[in-house]
């Protein structure tokens, strides 16, 4: 969320409008300074204190040096995907993936709608993929690197 727009009293609120969340779900923020935005998002009440994947994204999101900044993690039937201009981060979000093709959707989704095209865009991940996963990357993308 961008900074201009944080309100701690509110976070709930603000996370509950775009996810569901269950009543035992404790929200959480953290800051990410270098695009003057927070973080919002819900652990189990359970104690988990792990921060979420998206976070190691937006962290590491900008020591890539192309200007399109692609930047995604696909584990546990997730993909965390995040996406910069320069400095301007204009995506950061998970989606449900059970499987890479469908990892691969949100990836072209949400290029199609930040209007960024893939043959001139590196893609990098923090987690190594499969080998026949980044073929199949390889031919859309200028590149397909690991961090």
């Amino acid at each position: 969320m961008p900074a201009h727009f944080y309100n701690p009293a509110s976070s709930r609120d603000s996370l509950g409008e775009v996810v569901f969340l269950d009543d035992a779900d404790v929200v959480k923020t953290v800051e990410v300074p270098q695009y003057e935005a927070w973080l919002l998002y819900a652990v189990p009440s359970d104690g988990v204190t792990a921060l979420p994947e998206l976070w190691y994204i937006l962290r590491d999101l900008p020591s890539i040096r192309e200007y399109n900044r692609i930047l995604a993690t696909w584990k546990e039937g997730r993909l965390f995907l995040g996406i910069a201009q320069g400095g301007t981060l204009m995506l950061a979000n998970s989606y449900e993936a059970p499987d890479f093709t469908t990892a691969e959707y949100y990836i072209f989704l949400a290029l199609k709608s930040l209007q960024l095209n893939p043959e001139v865009s590196c893609i990098y991940f923090r987690h190594g993929i499969g080998a026949e996963d980044e073929m199949n990357l390889y031919r859309y993308f200028k590149s397909v690197e690991t961090l």
